[in-house]
């Protein structure tokens, strides 16, 4: 039972400490200058860098990034 609960406690903090470090967001924009810098507002305000992780383009521009604190 020890075991079941420490298992249990640890993915609980993993878990936990994923979601306190890092989060996705998401911008779109005319252009690449556009969506990138509503994601650096977004991370400006939430006091964390970024890491953009993805970037599509057709008609505009999709952009997809990580916040890391």
């Amino acid at each position: 039972m020890k075991t079941f609960n420490t298992i249990a406690i640890a993915a609980a903090l993993s878990a936990l400490s994923f979601g306190a470090f890092a989060q996705t967001v998401t911008a779109t924009g005319r252009t690449m200058d556009d969506a990138e810098s509503v994601i650096a507002a977004q991370a400006q305000k939430e006091g964390a860098s970024y890491k953009i992780i993805e970037a599509n383009t057709n008609n505009n521009v999709h952009m997809t990034a990580e916040l890391t604190k």
